[in-house]
């Protein structure tokens, strides 16, 4: 991917976030792509803000870079295959002088397995390492080959050793040695296959569940200039049977309420008017409730964080993703009922309406307790949204269970679904599990799943004909002579504008009234309302 981010009714504390304009006049160049959730871009736009400020220019091709970094996925398997399929691909450019480096949740999964897959890769860094990023650069700059000794600094060096880079004086030419838990070592190896690599640097930044930091950074290249994200809470301690995130995100651990609304309010200031919240599980939030000084103070809950940040002046929209079903309290919805900068649209995966399966899932809440939460959300004020997971597939999947399924997408009546077979991923208890559903049987299921919920959302979206709403303009569609805008219901609302010639057009960012004219399965078409 290729990343280019008025105080209000409360006073803003000192910023936290600040845009970042990339240089030109650097000669260190890197080229980041991108692989998964929308947890991976942000992460991936402060990774850029780190390394702008590091000195480095981003480029728009791996044939103009000097480093090649993947920010990775491995939530399913075909993600993960990607990356190392990107990987073997450019394998060729190592002997032009390229380094390669693997971040995210592969590289934390995998780790200095990596180095065995790929050996030409140098960098493999956990999401939770990013904050050591800094260090790690300097040691993958500084590295050289000396008569067969390799000089640098491991990131557990004073820091006045960078200085002069000459902190190792040997160094251990196994690749088993590689240091784990957050702290960068160095390997030098050898391969005769490529006499322009004589030798290999391999740093790792690979902590573990232990870890209580969060990757907070001034420097975030935001790609968007009207929407932007903030992660409030990072990791996950709900160990799903099916989910490799617990294992490559480390434990739940939260920002503080101050350095969160620090962000927002800074992202006022710049021009921002939609913030979208994000976590594993946004909603497990809890305040460490501390202030800048360290001193105790009372936290906010997630409810009263997300009404705090709708009473910024200037923001106009706040939406939040993902949220857990057994974290998910009535005050979030009394929140979205009180404050009307908050969206009224709900992500809360489901992953199967089956109680037997969620129990097998080790989802931690029932049907039951689902449902009543559904209820909640029905029962409010204003008209919310809401979209769901389900994955289809799961091992001892009956028919019976499936049907459950079925039945429960009849009964919420979603806006959207996003629907999944079954991927078996490395350390998850699931594996462990017989009756393996298989393949064509999954696809079976999707199938009949998707085509279910298509029928549900023809007659959802047919009930929008008439209405006006509120539209943040994301584009233009030239094929189409359409602009692109989104609802506040997170619906895609594509609209014409007849009356345009007499009018500044539409212009990305702005808000606009449009009345919905027709509808498809999963969009809206309307007229802008003059």
């Amino acid at each position: 991917m290729k990343i280019k981010t008025n105080s209000g009714g409360q006073e803003c504390p000192p910023h936290m976030c600040s845009s970042v304009i990339l240089s030109h006049m650097s000669h260190k160049t890197f080229y980041l792509e991108t692989f998964g959730c929308q947890m991976n871009v942000h992460d991936s736009e402060k990774v850029i803000g780190t390394l702008v400020h590091e000195g480095y220019r981003q480029v728009e091709t791996v044939d103009e870079a000097d480093l090649i970094l993947y920010n990775t996925c491995s939530i399913r398997d075909k993600a993960e295959q990607k990356v190392f399929h990107r990987l073997a691909d450019y394998k060729k450019l190592q002997a032009k002088g390229k380094k390669f480096g693997v971040l995210g949740c592969v590289a934390q999964q995998e780790g200095e397995k990596i180095f065995e897959r790929a050996p030409h890769v140098s960098l493999v860094c956990g999401s939770a390492s990013y904050r050591n990023l800094p260090q790690m650069l300097v040691q993958l700059e500084g590295a050289q080959v000396e008569g067969g000794r390799l000089r640098n600094a491991s990131l557990d060096a004073p820091a006045d050793l960078f200085a002069d880079l000459s902190a190792l004086d040997s160094i251990d030419s196994h690749p088993s040695k590689i240091a784990k838990g957050g702290a960068a070592s160095l390997v030098k190896t050898r391969d005769s296959g490529l006499a322009a690599r004589d030798s290999l640097v391999r740093i790792t930044g690979l902590d573990d569940r232990e870890t209580d930091e969060c990757f907070e950074t001034e420097f975030t290249a935001r790609t968007n200039p009207h929407r932007g994200y903030i992660t409030i809470i990072e990791g996950c301690d709900k160990f799903c049977a099916y989910c490799v995130v617990p294992f490559t995100r480390g434990k739940e651990r939260s920002r503080t309420s101050e350095s969160v609304l620090a962000e927002a309010c800074q992202m006022a200031d710049l021009g921002y008017t939609e913030i979208q919240l994000l976590g594993q599980n946004v909603n497990s939030y809890k305040d460490p409730a501390t202030d800048r000084a360290g001193k105790s103070r009372a936290g906010k809950t997630f409810a009263e964080l997300l009404a705090a940040i709708g009473e910024i002046r200037g923001i106009q929209r706040v939406r939040f993703t993902t949220s857990h079903p057994r974290d998910f309290g009535r005050d979030i919805v009394d929140a979205i009922d009180a404050v009307p900068t908050l969206c009224n649209h709900v992500h809360l995966p489901v992953q199967s309406g089956s109680t037997r399966m969620l129990d097998a899932m080790q989802r931690l809440y029932t049907r039951d307790q689902y449902l009543e939460r559904i209820s909640w959300i029905k029962a409010a004020k204003r008209d919310i949204s809401i979209t769901s997971d389900v994955i289809v597939g799961f091992p001892g999947e009956t028919e019976a269970d499936f049907a459950e399924t079925l039945d429960l997408l009849d009964e919420v009546g979603y806006d959207s679904v996003f629907s999944f077979k079954y991927s078996p991923r490395p350390n998850t208890p699931s594996l462990q599990l017989e009756d393996a559903i298989p393949e064509e049987e999954k696809a079976r299921r999707l199938e009949a799943l998707m085509a279910r919920q298509r029928e549900i959302q023809i007659i959802r979206n047919k009930n929008y004909i008439g209405t006006i709403h509120e539209v943040m303009v994301e584009g233009y569609n030239e094929p189409r002579s359409q602009w692109i805008g989104r609802t506040a219901q997170n619906k895609t609302l594509n609209f014409t504008a007849a009356a345009v010639q007499a009018m500044a057009a539409p212009q990305p960012g702005s808000y606009v009234s449009v009345i919905v004219t027709s509808s498809f399965p999963n969009s809206l078409v309307g007229e802008l309302v003059v």
